[in-house]
């Protein structure tokens, strides 16, 4: 798996998808606090989470566990609400553990055991920009 090669412009197109959905988006679901207080916390977790990934996997392997779970409610939490398919798209992206998100590198980390902290540092700009872009996709939404 090579991931800063394939999986790099697997990446980016999955950012571009997520600025067209964002951008063509019509019917909105109304905007939720909570969805966005979500994807705030969840950013924070996941980018400190992707610190320790120059550690052992199997030492954070229950933390990581439990970031998945937060990671699926924000995904059934985003499915659930009406006219928010562009949300849920996006989430679905976001954990993707094929992509190249943040389910892709959770994946690539267990796979490997560890990664380089070059390698974490460049793979956090992308999901930093994919929650950024889930938040700003929110925020956007028309206010109840």
């Amino acid at each position: 798996m090579n991931f800063l090669s394939s999986n790099s412009r697997t990446g980016l197109f999955a950012l571009l998808m997520m600025y067209v959905t964002v951008s063509c988006s019509s019917m909105q679901a109304a905007f939720s606090e909570q969805a966005y207080q979500q994807a705030v916390n969840l950013k924070v977790e996941s980018l400190n989470m992707m610190d320790k990934a120059t550690q052992l996997y199997e030492l954070h392997e229950e933390e990581v566990q439990a970031l998945k779970i937060e990671l699926q409610k924000a995904y059934e939490y985003a499915k659930s609400r009406p006219n928010n398919t562009e949300s849920m798209q996006q989430w679905e992206i976001m954990i993707d553990p094929e992509g190249s998100l943040l389910g892709g590198f959770i994946s690539m980390w267990k796979e490997r055991g560890q990664i380089s902290t070059t390698m974490v540092e460049q793979s956090k700009g992308n999901i930093e920009e994919g929650f950024d872009i889930i938040m700003e996709l929110e925020s956007g939404k028309r206010k109840p």
